[in-house]
């Protein structure tokens, strides 16, 4: 009796038990197929983009359209890394994007932990600016800006970039802003009683802690400059341009108009880096934005 009586008392100390209710499986099929759907959609355009860039000149102009070819040019993506200096202006991308995409990963660190830690006069104000600067379309900002490196004479450098880059991107301070605001206070206080700076504690604590965003702010900058044409095409000479922007202009016959099966291999190889790399860090890159919610 007495066991049985135990028994009822654990019985009802436990907690409620919450229903889970299932969503039925046709309406999971439902979704999957709408999800099947719109992922075809998506792809249509890269699936076109491959079968272009695997038509001979022949099955470009054909009539009807020659939807598969047969047999498939292989050898047009080594024409398109021929045709031009594809792979000088393939290091010329990816040394702007990453000098950039670290400077800017790391400046806006150091910023969005000053919005989200420290205390000072006009922080409302300075943050209120940072929102509205993300509301701003930054073609809106590219004329003016154009005109002020040209002042200075950085037109047809790498500099612009390295300015932009230790400027930090809006939305990635706003991302590590949300990031450090949730981690306790208890960090900084035990570190501070160890006698450790502002600075200390931002390199030693809070960097090591953001990893994920650290990897998401590194992305998206990276991203946002080996995909930029029009940045390039303003500031820029043709000799240390990017890819982006040699692939759209290079491609061309004696006649001056694009050959567009070389133009579609050039933009395969183009997005073949930025895959690779998104390849390696996807968990890292969706946990940084499912670390970094709203507050």
């Amino acid at each position: 009796m007495t066991l049985i009586a135990h028994r009822k008392g654990t019985d009802s100390d436990a907690p409620p038990e919450i229903p889970i209710r299932h969503i039925p499986e046709r309406k999971n099929r439902v979704a999957f197929v709408i999800l099947l759907v719109v992922c075809a959609i998506l792809f249509l355009p890269v699936l076109w983009l491959l079968l272009t860039a695997l038509k001979s000149p022949q099955q470009m102009g054909s009539d009807p359209i020659t939807w598969i070819p047969i047999p498939p040019q292989v050898q047009n993506f080594i024409s398109a890394t021929t045709a031009l200096p594809f792979w000088a202006y393939a290091a010329n991308s990816l040394f702007l994007s990453t000098v950039c995409g670290l400077l800017t990963t790391i400046s806006s660190a150091v910023v969005g932990y000053g919005f989200a830690r420290l205390n000072g006069k006009g922080k409302k104000v300075l943050f209120g600016i940072l929102i509205a600067m993300m509301m701003t379309p930054p073609i809106i900002t590219l004329i003016p800006t154009y005109l002020l490196f040209a002042k200075v004479g950085l037109v047809g450098t790498y500099w612009p970039w390295v300015l932009w880059g230790m400027a930090g991107a809006p939305y990635l301070i706003f991302l590590y802003r949300q990031f450090f605001a949730q981690l306790p206070r208890e960090l900084e206080e035990a570190a501070i009683l160890d006698g450790c700076g502002r600075l200390r504690i931002f390199v030693q604590i809070f960097l090591p802690l953001s990893k994920p965003v650290i990897i998401t702010a590194f992305v998206l900058s990276f991203n946002g400059v080996w995909g930029d044409f029009i940045a390039p095409q303003l500031l820029l000479n043709q000799d240390n341009t990017t890819l982006a922007v040699a692939i759209t202009t290079g491609y061309v016959n004696s006649a001056g108009f694009p050959v567009n099966n070389l133009l579609a291999a050039g933009a395969v190889l183009y997005v073949v880096p930025v895959l690779i790399m998104f390849f390696f860090v996807q968990r890292s890159y969706v946990r940084g934005f499912a670390t970094s919610g709203m507050k």
